[in-house]
């Protein structure tokens, strides 16, 4: 079904492999598409338990043929894939280096970069820069390949899976391990490993507010 608003279209398809904006990842984009017509997707979004397509292009061979192949914009939601991966390493590595008291204060995931906030009182220096990036890159250069399953809420809280204080939780999570190093309560989308994130840098640290500290990086 589709509706008209705002000078945009939406879609909502029974089912996609289309990723909606969620947990900080941004949404995907590529095309619906039939023999007939082709509609460029702009933005994936989710109100409710509707994941939207959202497009500026509306074709009448819709009304007539409703059913469409779906095609994601594969290299960016690669590049997103190997940011949000490097999300989770960084998280780990930032409890590593400055402290078990480290904990999620937002975060961003693009495909040309990531970002992170964190609870934190001083700024991070050069040197645990250093010691952070080297971490990551490490977990990288070994290659772990992701653990990702389904789980009880309960289940995985007792398996050590780190849950974001601000998220809401069914009865089943999906956890996202990264054996040996990193183990996070995560819906979004991941590398198969930590290989294919390829090289990870942080660009900026700056002070977001008091005792809150922001980290943007890029990978690849």
């Amino acid at each position: 079904k589709y509706r008209e608003k705002d000078n945009h279209f939406e879609y909502i398809l029974d089912k996609t492999p289309f990723y909606a904006e969620s947990g900080g990842q941004i949404g995907d984009t590529g095309e619906l598409k039939s023999d007939n017509y082709q509609l460029k997707i702009i933005d994936t979004i989710k109100v409710n338990d509707d994941i939207i397509h959202v497009s500026k292009d509306f074709s009448e061979d819709l009304l007539i043929n409703n059913k469409v192949k779906s095609l994601i914009t594969i290299d960016r939601r690669n590049k997103i894939k190997a940011n949000h991966t490097a999300t989770h390493l960084l998280h780990s590595a930032l409890k590593n280096v400055l402290g078990s008291h480290v904990q999620q204060a937002g975060s961003f995931v693009a495909d040309d970069k990531l970002r992170f906030d964190l609870t934190h009182y001083n700024k991070i220096t050069k040197n645990e820069i250093q010691q952070i990036e080297g971490m990551v890159n490490q977990k990288i250069r070994e290659s772990i390949i992701l653990n990702i399953s389904n789980q009880s809420f309960e289940d995985a809280k007792k398996d050590g899976a780190v849950a974001m204080f601000n998220e809401k939780y069914g009865d089943e999570v999906r956890v996202v391990n990264i054996p040996g190093f990193s183990k996070e309560l995560c819906g979004g989308t991941h590398v198969k490993n930590t290989g294919e994130i390829s090289l990870f840098k942080i660009t900026s640290e700056s002070s977001l507010a008091t005792g809150v500290r922001r980290i943007e990086a890029i990978t690849g």
